[in-house]
C-alpha cells in the first residue's frame, strides 16, 4: 500500500490498521545498502524500482573505472543488474561467464572460511568457453573479507581468461554495520585494513574499482553525498552512523575501570 515514514508504528489489528508516531520526528536514513544488494531486484523502494537503480550504479561505475576489456560478466546474481549497466555504458558485450547454482545460499553471512569456500565452489562454476582468452570484467556488488572474490577470481582464471579486472558496484566495506545486517567485526572486512592496491593484489586481479560514494548517491537519484547532513545510511560506507554507538562507549569505559583497577595491566 505505501512505505512506512520514519519513526511510524503500524499496528494490525482485527479492527483495522493503526497509524502511531510514538517517537519525535527524526530525518530518514534509509539503509542505502538496500539499493546495492538486499532489496529483491524487482522490489519497488521509496518508489524507485531497485533493479532499475542497480542498472544505473553500473553505468556510474562503467564511468568512473573505466577498462578496456572483451566481456563483461556478472557475479551473480546480485551483480547482474549493475553488470548489465556497465556492459551497456562501456559497451562491452555482456556474457553469463560464471554459471550459479541457485540452490546454495549466501556465502559473505557463513561462519568459517572452509565453509565459505566450499560454498563458493558448490555456488558457482565458470563458462569456461565464454571466458577463455578474454580480457574479462567481473562486476559484482561489493567486497567483505574478499574471500569469495578470491575464489571467484581464481575460477575464471583457471578457465582461461587473459585478464582479469574486477569492478564492484559500491563503495568499500569499512565498517561493521550494527542495524540487524550479520557483517563480520570491522577487523574481518578487507576494505578496513587494505588499501585498493593492496585489496588487488590479495584477490589476485590485474585491476580493481569501487563505485564512489557520489556515485553511489547519483545513482539514487541525488546529486552527491550531503557531508553534513546525508540523505541515507551509509555507515558501512563511511563510518558514519546515524545514531551513536552507546555499546562501544560502554565498552571502552569497561576497559578504562579494569586498567585502573589493575594497575595497567
Amino acid at each position: 500500500m505505501r512505505d512506512l515514514k520514519p519513526g511510524e508504528m503500524v499496528v494490525v489489528t482485527s479492527k483495522g490498521v493503526e497509524s502511531l508516531f510514538p517517537f519525535e520526528p527524526r530525518k530518514s536514513r534509509f539503509c542505502i545498502f538496500e539499493y546495492v544488494y538486499f532489496a529483491r531486484p524487482d522490489s519497488t523502494v521509496e518508489g524507485r524500482n531497485v533493479y532499475s537503480i542497480r542498472k544505473r550504479i553500473g553505468a556510474e561505475l562503467a564511468l568512473e573505472s573505466p577498462v578496456e576489456a572483451d566481456i563483461v560478466v556478472p557475479v551473480p546474481d546480485s551483480g547482474t543488474p549493475a553488470a548489465i549497466g556497465f556492459s551497456q555504458q562501456a559497451q562491452i558485450p555482456f556474457e553469463l561467464g560464471i554459471i550459479r547454482n541457485h540452490y546454495v545460499g549466501r556465502t559473505f553471512i557463513q561462519p568459517g572460511d572452509s565453509i565459505r569456500h566450499m560454498g563458493v565452489r558448490l555456488k558457482h562454476n565458470a563458462n569456461q568457453r565464454i571466458i577463455e582468452g578474454k580480457r574479462v570484467v567481473l562486476v559484482d556488488d561489493s567486497i567483505v573479507r574478499g574471500t569469495t572474490s578470491q575464489k571467484i577470481v581464481q575460477m575464471v582464471r583457471d578457465a582461461g581468461a587473459r585478464e582479469v579486472h574486477m569492478r564492484i558496484a559500491s563503495p568499500p566495506t569499512q565498517a561493521s554495520c550494527f542495524y540487524g545486517v550479520d557483517t563480520p567485526e570491522k577487523a574481518k572486512l578487507l576494505a578496513s585494513r587494505m588499501s585498493v592496491e593492496e585489496m588487488a593484489g590479495f584477490i589476485r586481479v590485474d585491476s580493481l574499482g569501487f563505485l564512489s560514494i557520489d556515485g553511489l548517491y547519483r545513482a539514487v537519484g541525488e546529486t552527491a553525498r550531503a557531508a553534513e547532513s546525508p540523505q541515507y545510511c551509509d555507515a558501512c560506507f563511511t563510518g558514519d552512523y546515524p545514531t551513536r554507538l552507546l555499546d562501544h562507549e560502554g565498552a571502552d569505559n569497561v576497559r578504562t575501570l579494569s586498567l585502573l583497577a589493575t594497575g595497567g595491566q
